[in-house]
């Protein structure tokens, strides 16, 4: 049997998630990101056009809003997503800081939800967004509650890439770290995934004790001192991630 369809399929995927780089783009510049024929990549453009799924404006193509249908959907099926966005909301607006929500999907952190209080920092986030799940407090948060050998195929097929030069790059320091989240049930972000930004996240389960995701606060360094970072946002996740869980047990 033919491979050529799987392929061809590969291909689109490869050219989307390029696309979703830029705000707009051209098909030569395009093509020279993903190194491939400007031919093939004008063809399966059009044919993103064609479905609706590309914006094409005068030659410079972005991604369209039919996305966000298939975006919708998939987070619908999370339910603690509808159990927990407002309190995501509501962490944001009492802080003033960047709350957010993720779960783990194919060895990343995917987020599901992220707000921003008054005084939030801008970062390069957004809802639906893959991360590393070892270099962020969100991330631990969820390994330390997986089962070890789980901890270990994520670990295979990612890796454990420097994301600044505060990030875990080994196992061994890494399971000593989840030991440790594990045992005081929460998870700390010190400049690991960006520079500049503190952390602190907690998990969520659901009635079984199964870890279905995380919870946290995140802020720069200028603002969250370790006062807050070890204190105040430690117990202010602690309480929501109870709220939740028993939302989640009786809805």
């Amino acid at each position: 049997m033919s491979n050529v369809p799987v392929n061809a399929i590969q291909t689109m995927f490869t050219v989307t998630e390029a696309l979703q780089e830029h705000d707009g783009v051209g098909v030569s510049e395009l093509a020279e990101q993903v190194g491939l024929p400007r031919s093939t990549v004008f063809n399966h453009l059009k044919t993103l056009e064609q479905n609706e799924y590309v914006v094409n404006d005068g030659g410079t193509y972005r991604l369209g809003c039919q996305f966000l249908k298939l975006g919708a959907k998939a987070r619908a099926h999370h339910q603690v997503h509808e159990v927990a966005r407002q309190d995501v909301n509501r962490l944001a607006a009492d802080t003033g800081e960047i709350s957010a929500m993720l779960v783990e999907e194919h060895g990343f952190g995917v987020f599901l939800h992220r707000a921003e209080g008054e005084q939030a920092v801008h970062i390069d986030s957004y809802t639906g967004q893959r991360i590393f799940l070892h270099g962020a407090a969100l991330g631990k948060a969820i390994l330390a509650s997986l089962p070890r050998e789980a901890v270990r195929d994520i670990i295979d097929s990612r890796g454990l890439p420097a994301l600044t030069e505060n990030t875990i790059t080994t196992r061994e320091a890494l399971f000593r770290e989840l030991d440790q989240v594990a045992d005081e049930g929460v998870a700390y972000d010190d400049q690991e995934r960006l520079e500049g930004l503190r952390s602190v996240a907690v998990p969520l389960t659901d009635g079984d004790g199964t870890v279905i995701g995380s919870l946290s606060i995140a802020g720069p360094i200028s603002r969250v001192n370790d006062e807050r970072f070890r204190e105040e946002f430690p117990t202010t996740l602690r309480k929501v991630a109870k709220v939740v869980e028993l939302d989640l047990t009786y809805s």
